[in-house]
């Protein structure tokens, strides 16, 4: 496909001109772009270019795992993207064209919108904002059944890293692994997670009073409390993990408090927060036994990541035997 004529078709500009090669695609799947307009309806867009070379032999869970996930981000801006308000912004979206061989998005340039600053040591203030646009997002899409995305989020779930699962060598952690997965799902308020809420998927506007979020390949159903751990663990070293947990909680759920009542949800707020604070250790636990996985003998057993783990597994086994 010419993607300069796609642009030019999908914006209504004249001329479409690649000007970078922002991002290179896991594994050979393609490229994200940046292209100037002339006569369309901004300074510039970007491209996101996805090859299935049907040449090369790819097998393996990894590969069907970021395949699906180039559907699943299709059809968020498809279908859900338009959904989200101001306080959570994300690209707009110009328009999809796919084959059986190339899917190509033509999406806002965040860059070009005001959004032009990346987060690598935030200040609390610029966390919070990250909070801010977490906790909208999550209000906005409360009760909302995951139709097109993944049914359970996050580019770490269980039933999608049995690999990781296997390498990790924590035994009481591998035993527990499904019960915590189990607790997680059962939350009665599910939402849609972003499912990659790290800190370098978060945008800074130039004036630094606004976020906006990219990267929707793992967005899905889930407890919005899987996000929160991860944007905190991405936020903080692992030795300020555990004094920041509280402002990260507090402030989350003064942000979320606030969207519910704007989006007029009829979710009680307070049994939302009972239930999810409650999880937050769970959800935190889960991510660290992909990491364990990930990378396996690398944990200190005093971190807080380990206690928090541990306690939760012992939990989980605890309560399984009972039952």
């Amino acid at each position: 496909m010419n993607i300069s004529s796609i642009v030019c078709q999908t914006t209504g500009a004249s001329r479409a001109e690649k000007t970078e090669t922002l991002q290179t695609l896991w594994s050979g799947y393609g490229h994200i772009y940046r292209f100037k307009l002339t006569g369309g309806p901004a300074r510039s867009v970007v491209v996101k270019h996805v090859k299935y070379d049907h040449n090369r032999k790819r097998e393996g869970l990894s590969d069907q795992r970021k395949r699906r996930s180039y559907h699943v981000e299709t059809e968020w801006y498809r279908r859900w993207a338009q959904l989200c308000t101001k306080d959570c912004p994300v690209p707009h979206c110009y328009g999809i064209e796919s084959n059986e061989d190339e899917v190509i998005m033509i999406l806002e340039d965040l860059d070009a919108a005001g959004f032009a600053l990346r987060l690598h040591n935030p200040s609390p203030k610029e966390i919070e904002l990250c909070l801010e646009w977490l906790a909208d997002f999550h209000a906005r899409f409360l009760g909302d059944p995951p139709e097109g995305l993944w049914e359970k989020g996050t580019y770490w779930h269980l039933e999608t890293r049995p690999e990781e699962l296997d390498l990790l060598d924590d035994i009481q952690l591998k035993k527990a692994a499904p019960l915590i997965d189990k607790k997680l799902n059962e939350t009665p308020f599910p939402t849609i997670v972003h499912g990659d809420a790290k800190l370098a998927n978060f945008c800074l506007s130039r004036d630094r009073t606004r976020v906006a979020a990219v990267d929707f390949q793992y967005v899905g159903g889930g407890c919005g409390m899987k996000d929160l751990a991860y944007l905190g663990g991405s936020c903080f070293y692992y030795d300020q993990c555990e004094e920041n947990i509280p402002f990260l909680l507090d402030s989350y759920f003064s942000y979320f408090r606030r969207a519910l009542k704007k989006y007029g949800k009829k979710q009680n707020p307070q049994r939302v927060e009972e239930n999810w604070r409650e999880l937050f250790p769970y959800a935190w636990s889960d991510f660290h036994r992909f990491l364990k996985g990930w990378t396996p003998g690398r944990w200190n057993r005093d971190d807080y990541s380990e206690r928090v783990s541990r306690q939760i597994a012992q939990e989980c086994l605890r309560a399984a035997r009972t039952d």
